[in-house]
């Protein structure tokens, strides 16, 4: 079975005048594989993937899967269980390695409805199923012991978690089988993660510092503690920089500062606003981040 860790970049998804920018997100997937991303992750969260046409879905994963010969997790999750199942057969012939979850949104299903949910998702394809645990985004938790249960069924082979509860993460990490990968859903928590057990990261920040990021996943895999903790106090303020707004609002404005492409998303979000550019910009720069 397929095996996902290290540095995994959520990309985000460039709009230019109302339209998916093509051309500046083929930039963006070039930039990540220069600096030696482990695997990429586009139609997740941080790519407004609920506000993309399934056109534009189809061109992106297509896209990704034939700039990047790494692992490509793809989002597919919805509140719906047809829904999901529609993503992932719209999606299927496109190249995607896994699919991506998300816990049901405003539903609030039961730790019941979330297991036979899954287990539904993860009987409808023969890719690996990665669970998204994002309670700050869905307002419901899946706990350790759903997980766990999940962990039995073949194809479902690891979790982002970014419910923040590290004691919740590391009960999956220590109970769950050593061939299912848990990774952190927060760049801030990474380095306690990682040094605890955890398999690495889905990362907003490495957007932005695919470079920074890749080396410090690289030092905690060799068990450089000492590199590691340098990087991790060097990128903090970015992690904190990329949520003074919603996500993915702060990452696009320091992409447009970057050059890379513009300071544009798709309502109900908004461009980032000048304060945080100018963060972003000051952030950037004591990294010594260019495009």
């Amino acid at each position: 079975m397929l095996r996902i860790e290290g540095l995994g970049t959520a990309l985000v998804t460039p709009f230019r005048d109302g339209a998916v920018d093509y051309a500046s997100y083929e930039a963006l997937v070039r930039r990540q594989v220069a600096a030696g991303v482990d695997f990429l992750v586009p139609l997740g969260s941080t790519a407004e993937t609920p506000c993309l046409e399934d056109d534009e879905k189809v061109r992106l994963l297509d896209m990704t899967r034939r700039l990047f010969s790494g692992p490509v997790v793809a989002g597919v999750g919805t509140n719906s269980l047809q829904a999901t199942l529609r993503n992932i057969r719209l999606l299927e012939p496109y190249g995607a390695d896994a699919w991506l979850v998300v816990v049901p949104y405003y539903n609030k299903p039961t730790q019941e409805g979330m297991y036979q949910y899954f287990k539904a998702v993860a009987e409808s394809t023969d890719k690996a199923v990665i669970l998204y645990n994002v309670p700050g985004r869905t307002g419901s938790n899946i706990k350790p012991e759903t997980v766990l249960r999940l962990t039995r069924i073949p194809n479902i082979i690891a979790i982002k978690e970014a419910s923040g509860d590290v004691n919740q993460i590391l009960k999956i990490r220590r109970e769950a089988p050593a061939d299912f990968t848990v990774l952190s859903g927060n760049d801030d928590q990474t380095l306690p993660l990682v040094a605890s057990g955890c398999n690495g990261v889905i990362s907003v920040a490495s957007n932005l510092a695919p470079v920074q990021m890749a080396a410090l996943c690289a030092a905690l895999r060799k068990g450089d503690m000492a590199e590691a903790v340098r990087l991790n106090n060097a990128l903090m303020p970015l992690y904190d920089a990329c949520f003074v707004e919603s996500n993915p609002i702060p990452a696009k404005g320091a992409l447009c500062a970057l050059g890379l492409c513009a300071n544009e998303l798709r309502l109900p979000l908004t461009p980032a606003t000048p304060p945080t550019v100018e963060k972003m910009r000051s952030v950037l720069a004591a990294l010594g981040v260019t495009c």
